[in-house]
C-alpha cells in the first residue's frame, strides 16, 4: 500500500514538462494526446497490488491518476456499512478529478495495477499555458459529469436493465467486441449497480437462458444478442 507521503516523494522526482512550441503555440501533432504525453513526462509510475488503496475519502485531492495496466474502482462506505462503487477505471482511463480540495470517494486497485500519478496543480498550470491540454482537461471533466448523470439514470432502472446496460458498457470499454473478460467480481458489479450479488447472478442466468449472453466463466461473458440487450437497456 502506498501512503500519500510516498506518492508525493515519487512524483516530486519527476521534471516539469517541457513547453511545446510551434507556429500555433503548440505542437499540432500532439493535440490528440497532449494530456497523456504530459502525464508521462511529469508523472510517476506507481505499482498497486490487488485490493490496495490508491487514495482515501477526505484525503487531499492533490493528484490525477491514469491506469496504465490493471484496473481500479472508486467507492464509498455508507453509514449502514454497505459499499457503493462509484466507477470502474480501465487502462487508459484517468480518474481522481475533483471539484473540491478533498476526495469524495476512496479508490482501490481491483487487480495488480500500474498507475501513472501526476500532481494536479502541475497539470492545471500546464493547461493554462497549453491550449491542447486545457481542451483535453475540459473534455475529460465533461465525460466524468456524463458518467455521473448516466449512473443516476441507471439506478432507477430495473435489475435486468441495469445488468444489460453494464454489459454493453463493458463490451465497449474492455474489448470493443462481444467477448468480455471482466476484471471485477460479481460483488463489485452488484455494489456498482446497487443490487445484491444474488440478484446479479440470477439476472445473468436469466439473460443466458434467453440466449442474450453466454457465461463461460465467472469473469468471461459473451454477448450473443446485442440488439436484445439494447432493448432491455430501455
Amino acid at each position: 500500500m502506498h501512503s500519500l507521503t510516498a506518492v508525493r516523494s515519487e512524483v516530486a522526482r519527476r521534471p516539469a514538462a517541457p513547453v511545446r512550441h510551434s507556429q500555433h503555440g503548440y505542437d499540432d501533432a500532439l493535440d490528440t494526446d497532449a494530456l497523456d504525453h504530459s502525464m508521462l513526462m511529469m508523472g510517476a509510475m506507481m505499482a498497486y497490488p490487488r485490493n490496495s488503496e490508491i487514495f482515501g475519502e477526505n484525503e487531499p485531492a492533490e493528484y490525477l491518476y491514469k491506469v496504465v495496466s490493471g484496473s481500479a474502482r472508486t467507492y464509498k462506505i455508507l453509514s449502514d456499512g454497505r459499499r457503493q462503487i462509484g466507477g470502474f477505471y480501465l487502462p487508459g482511463d484517468i480518474f481522481g478529478l475533483e471539484f473540491a480540495d478533498e476526495h469524495t470517494l476512496s479508490a482501490e486497485a481491483i487487480t495488480d495495477s500500474k498507475i501513472l500519478v501526476i500532481k494536479r496543480s502541475a497539470i492545471n498550470a500546464l493547461a493554462g499555458r497549453d491550449a491542447a491540454i486545457g481542451k483535453q482537461l475540459f473534455n475529460l471533466t465533461g465525460r466524468e459529469l456524463c458518467r455521473v448523470q448516466d449512473r443516476i439514470l441507471l439506478l432507477i432502472k430495473s435489475a435486468q436493465e441495469r445488468v444489460a446496460s453494464f454489459l454493453l458498457e463493458m463490451a465497449e470499454r474492455v474489448s470493443g467486441d462481444n467477448s468480455i473478460e471482466l476484471p471485477m467480481s460479481r460483488q463489485d458489479i452488484a455494489d456498482y449497480l446497487g443490487l445484491t450479488i444474488e440478484t446479479v447472478s440470477r439476472t445473468l442466468t436469466s439473460l443466458e437462458g434467453a440466449a442474450a449472453i453466454e457465461v463461460p466463466s465467472s469473469r468471461r461473458i459473451v454477448l450473443r444478442n446485442r440488439l436484445a440487450l439494447s432493448r432491455m437497456n430501455g
